[in-house]
Parts: structure tokens; sequence; C-alpha cells
């Protein structure tokens, strides 16, 4: 937690100091507890964490964001982890998941593709459905 003195006083000034524009990745760690134990979720919440700040890629200056969620609607074989800008989710992550997740997709930008169980990137192309501006 920020010191009170150093506190953004806009959301421009609190994005700003994440980094937000110039990040490459986003992870969001679902933590259960209804696909996982909340204790299992939380530690592998820990371990995303650590690794990101021990390597330099989050926190001020750092080019990866992560958000920990209580749900991600897929209430099964969690935790759930959901990487952007590619959409790619895992699922059973545990620690040595999430390291490889590290090293393969957020620092080598490559998915592990037989570990995913699907693949949603956001675009900014139009998609069926969407409302014409």
């Amino acid at each position: 937690m920020m010191p009170l003195s150093s506190q953004p006083s806009t959301v421009q000034e609190a994005a700003q100091q994440f980094g937000v524009g110039g990040l490459r990745c986003h992870v969001f760690l679902c933590r259960g507890p209804r696909c996982c134990s909340a204790e299992r979720g939380e530690a592998v919440w820990k371990y995303l964490k650590d690794r990101l700040k021990a390597l330099g890629l989050s926190g001020r200056g750092g080019r990866v964001y992560r958000t920990k969620v209580d749900c991600l609607r897929i209430c099964l074989d969690g935790p759930v982890a959901l990487v952007y800008p590619e959409g790619t989710w895992y699922h059973q992550v545990d620690e040595a998941r999430m390291e490889r997740i590290i090293q393969s997709h957020i620092l080598r930008g490559k998915p592990l593709e037989k570990e995913a169980f699907a693949v949603n990137p956001l675009t900014s192309e139009k998609r069926p459905g969407d409302e014409s501006s």
C-alpha cells in the first residue's frame, strides 16, 4: 500500500503511475472459492505477485499488470488464469504451472497452447453482433 502522501490525486495520475497505456500483458487470476479452495487460490496469487515483482515486471515501471478476482465464471478446475492481450485461459494453475506461464507466455510471448483450455483475444475489429457506430 502506498503512503498517503504519495497517493495519486486523479485517476489519470494513478493510471500513469502504474503504466496504464504502456502495458504489454494483463494477468487475471481467479482465487476461488468456487473453482478451488480460497487457500490454494491465495497461494497461487502470492506466487504470481512475488515472481512478477522479483522479475521487475510489475509495480511502478513494470509492463505486466496483475489483477486478483473472486470469479471468472469458470467454476471448475481452478485457480483459473486469463492472460491478455491474447485472451488465453488456463486452468488448474498451481505454482509450477504459473511459473511456466510466466516463463513462456509472459516473458517470451508464447502462450502454452497445450495447457490452455480456451483462447479469446480481444481485438479492435468489429465482430458479428457488434452494434455499428
